[in-house]
């Protein structure tokens, strides 16, 4: 089998709901990420066809991006027509799950360069009405957003399982114990954690600014938050016996990302050398209500499969969709808090769905490239019940 490595990565800042990237469609933003990539390749740059695939995942679909905007990224990046692409879609996994099949591409030899990544505008993503079974209806219709969580829902669904996403934390954090105040103390951690690794210049290299808007670093990151400025904040989801709040929950975003999978061979073709090795992935469902638990079996699956134990693990990048589902994972698996997420997360630095996977891949393999530490996990929740992991193994040293 031929091993799969991760040879570059790159993201736009992400921006806040209706800020500073409101104004830029999601296909631009993939198409951004991906000139980047490519600019970033000596070998690429010269020869931009040389790519075997682009795959990108995206959340929602239901706006500007909606045709196959993998695709779309590839053209109005400038890249030659004969370079193939495909949009997958596992919701909040989708970047992961993009780079996940590209590493498959590469072990069975159908690829040796594949560029994978992420985009979502959550900002622009438009409401959605079902068509009626007859024309001109005499009542009112009902327009549903396509920003965030459930729309047009089957109703043979069980109701239990089609809970909100806040609703769904709330129940999780009762069945593991997660106290509000660990849900501050967390989110906190993360705006202090993301806003010193932008002072001290960690995501340089991995963020590339979009030409025209004056945003430099991740608009969500918040550095004065404190606990006690958490501690007032009002539940979001229950008005009574709630924990989960605005402030210990993602934010809604706008941004894109990519990272450049391809083979050993494929150093001399990009010009690069290669930052980490693909070591293993997991995947992993449950009830949907309690979706955010699911990355607990996913990242055990993919650590087996690398033939590492957690003993092993020095890093791990874990979306946080919320801090009481983080928590209850980092729980679970009983490893040290502090080797998670050690340049901030998602609460501070902002989950654009389909952009994220992407992001906690590129930031794991640079995090492992400067400290010299050999084995991290990417892992990321996600609606509907499912997981998603991903083992690197650090070949720079």
């Amino acid at each position: 089998m031929i091993d799969a490595f991760v040879y570059d990565a790159v993201r736009t800042p992400f921006g806040r709901f209706g800020g500073s990237l409101a104004a830029t469609r999601p296909d631009d933003l993939a198409a951004l990420v991906v000139r980047a990539v490519v600019d970033r390749s000596p070998g690429l740059r010269t020869d931009p066809g040389a790519l075997d695939e682009v795959v990108f995942g995206n959340a929602n679909g239901a706006g500007e991006e909606n045709r196959n905007v993998a695709r779309m990224a590839t053209l109005l990046a400038g890249l030659p027509t004969s370079v193939p692409g495909t949009t997958v879609n596992r919701l909040c996994g989708s970047s992961l799950d993009a780079a996940i099949i590209a590493s498959r591409q590469v072990e069975t030899g159908d690829a040796d360069v594949v560029l994978v990544g992420g985009v979502e505008s959550m900002t622009r993503a438009p409401w959605v009405m079902p068509k009626t079974e007859k024309p001109y209806p005499a009542g009112n219709l009902e327009l549903s957003s396509t920003t965030l969580g459930w729309r047009l829902v089957n109703p043979r669904m069980p109701s239990e399982w089609t809970v909100s996403l806040g609703e769904a934390t709330e129940l999780l954090r009762e069945k593991h114990g997660v106290t509000r105040d660990r849900q501050d103390g967390f989110a906190a951690r993360s705006h202090r954690l993301a806003d010193a690794a932008w002072s001290e210049g960690f995501y340089d290299d991995l963020v590339v600014p979009v030409p025209g808007v004056d945003l430099r670093r991740d608009e969500s990151i918040r550095p004065d938050t404190t606990v006690e400025r958490l501690a007032g904040l009002k539940t979001s989801f229950r008005k009574e016996g709630g924990t989960v709040t605005a402030g210990n929950a993602s934010p809604l975003n706008d941004g894109a990302s990519a990272v450049l999978v391809g083979s050993a061979a494929a150093c001399e073709r990009l010009g690069l050398d290669p930052v980490a090795r693909i070591a293993g992935r997991g995947a992993s469902a449950l009830d949907p209500q309690y979706f955010g638990f699911a990355p607990v079996e996913a990242a055990d699956r993919a650590l087996a499969r690398a033939g590492i134990t957690w003993a092993d693990v020095s890093a791990v990048e874990l979306n946080e969709a919320f801090a009481a589902q983080s928590l209850a994972c980092i729980d679970a698996w009983g490893v040290d808090p502090e080797i998670v997420n050690r340049h901030g997360g998602a609460i501070a630095i902002g989950h654009p769905l389909g952009a994220s996977g992407g992001r906690i891949l590129g930031t794991l393999a640079r995090s492992l490239q400067r400290s010299g530490e050999r084995w991290g996990l990417a892992c990321i929740c996600i609606g509907v019940g499912q997981g998603l992991a991903v083992v690197l193994e650090n070949v720079t040293t």
